[in-house]
């Protein structure tokens, strides 16, 4: 790797905990620029903009959180066990320590949902893609005869993503002592309500 490739990573890395404690809109080039010890005309070659630099942070959290909850999911037995496995490694995601503010995704999120540029169509893309996966998983615990055969796999990702998003909201915002009680709570009524008739999970 060269000099030059590590500093973008370098950058990269601080820039991703910063969103993740002030935001998207908290990122700015003068602070990380003081902060890593570079020139604000250094950093900003790496980018070329303030835009550049979000979109690079959107694309670390996209490709950190399929390295550390999809592939090892995916990597899982079929069915049931591997969607326990994504739901258990999402919450740890959400608690990871690299992200002392949080899902950075989901951070993001809030903030650019009203928006149009390309930080807004890639999180878009990313969110799109992890439904879908979602769906998948899901259709494979059909396929697997873990869920039964008329279930709603689109429905089902979307209830999923739904309890890890309130865990996170309960968690952060709320602060609510049992938040991920409730949402492995929630997670088992969804499981079993998705079950074959004959499966014990």
């Amino acid at each position: 790797m060269s000099k030059g490739e590590e500093t973008r990573e370098r950058i990269v890395e601080r820039a991703f905990r910063l969103a993740s404690r002030d935001g998207l809109a908290g990122l700015s080039i003068g602070k990380l620029a003081t902060e890593l010890g570079l020139s604000k005309s250094g950093l900003f070659a790496h980018f070329g903009s303030k835009e550049g630099l979000e979109l690079e942070v959107l694309k670390a959290a996209a490709e950190r959180f399929t390295d550390q909850v999809m592939k090892p999911a995916f990597a899982a037995p079929r069915g049931t066990a591997r969607l326990r496995k994504l739901f258990k490694g999402w919450l740890a995601w959400a608690n990871d320590p690299a992200q002392p503010g949080g899902c950075v995704i989901y951070a993001a999120s809030a903030e650019l949902d009203d928006t149009e540029g390309p930080q807004r169509d890639f999180l878009a893309s990313t969110q799109t893609a992890l439904l879908a996966a979602l769906a998948k998983a899901a259709r494979i615990a059909i396929d697997a005869g873990d869920f039964r055969r008329d279930l709603d796999c689109e429905q089902f990702a979307f209830e999923l993503h739904g309890v890890v998003m309130a865990y996170h909201h309960a968690r952060r915002l709320l602060r609510d002592p049992k938040a991920e009680i409730r949402a492995k709570t929630a997670f088992e009524r969804l499981l079993a309500t998705s079950a074959a008739p004959d499966h014990v999970s």
